[in-house]
C-alpha cells in the first residue's frame, strides 16, 4: 500500500519547482559624482547657503534613466545609482562650489551663520537621450539675497550635455552612467559661471 502511495505522489511532484524561471541578476550601482577640474577660482567673500535639492517629476527613482528615439523613457531595473540623484547632484554641488572658492563658506541647512545668499531648486533631468547621442542633465535654482530682505536676484536654469559612447545605440549602464555624470558636471560648470556675478 505504501508503495502505491509514493508512485501516485512522484508525478505530482515533477510539475513542482522551486527554481526560478529566470537566473538571477545582480543590480549594478553606479555614482553620480563629477568633479570640478582645475582652474581659476573666484574671489571668496561672501557666503551661500545651499539648501536641499529637490527631486523634479520623474527624478524620484534610483534606476538609470534612458529615453528612446521614440521619446519613449526606460528604466534600468538592473542598473541604479548609489543614492538617489538628488541627493547625489546636492552633494556634488556643494562641493563643486567648495573647490570652485566663489565664497567664503558654503553653508547648510541649520547653520548659524547668517548667509549673503540661499540657493535651493531641484533637478529636473538626467537621462541618457539615445537619439541625441548624448545625456542631458538639467538643474532649476533660484538665488536669493538674505542682505537685502530676501530678494529673488536669480532664476537660473543650468543645463549640460555629454556624449554617449554608444553614440544613437542603445547604451549599456557603464556608458549610460559615465555620460549622465559628465552632463551633470557641465550643468554645475554653467552654474558656476552664473553665479560670478554675484560673488
Amino acid at each position: 500500500m505504501m508503495n502505491r502511495r509514493l508512485l501516485l505522489i512522484a508525478p505530482l511532484l515533477g510539475g513542482c519547482s522551486v527554481l526560478p524561471d529566470r537566473p538571477y541578476v545582480e543590480t549594478r550601482r553606479f555614482t553620480l559624482d563629477p568633479r570640478r577640474p582645475p582652474g581659476a577660482e573666484g574671489r571668496a567673500r561672501r557666503t551661500l547657503l545651499v539648501r536641499t535639492i529637490r527631486a523634479g517629476a520623474g527624478m524620484d527613482t534610483r534606476n538609470l534613466r534612458t529615453i528612446r528615439p521614440d521619446g519613449t523613457e526606460s528604466l534600468d531595473f538592473y542598473a541604479e545609482w548609489a543614492a538617489p540623484p538628488a541627493d547625489a547632484a546636492e552633494q556634488a554641488l556643494r562641493r563643486w562650489l567648495i573647490d570652485a572658492r566663489l565664497f567664503a563658506a558654503i553653508l547648510a541647512p541649520g547653520s548659524r551663520v547668517t548667509p549673503d545668499y540661499v540657493l535651493e531648486g531641484e533637478i529636473t533631468q538626467l537621462a541618457a537621450v539615445q537619439g541625441e547621442g548624448r545625456a542631458r542633465a538639467e538643474l532649476t535654482l533660484l538665488l536669493v539675497d538674505e542682505r537685502n530682505g530676501s530678494r529673488l536676484v536669480g532664476q537660473m536654469v543650468s543645463s549640460g550635455t555629454a556624449p554617449l559612447a554608444s553614440g544613437t545605440a542603445a547604451p549599456t549602464p557603464d556608458q549610460a552612467a559615465e555620460a549622465m555624470s559628465a552632463a551633470l558636471g557641465n550643468a554645475l560648470s554653467s552654474l558656476e559661471q552664473a553665479l560670478q556675478r554675484f560673488t
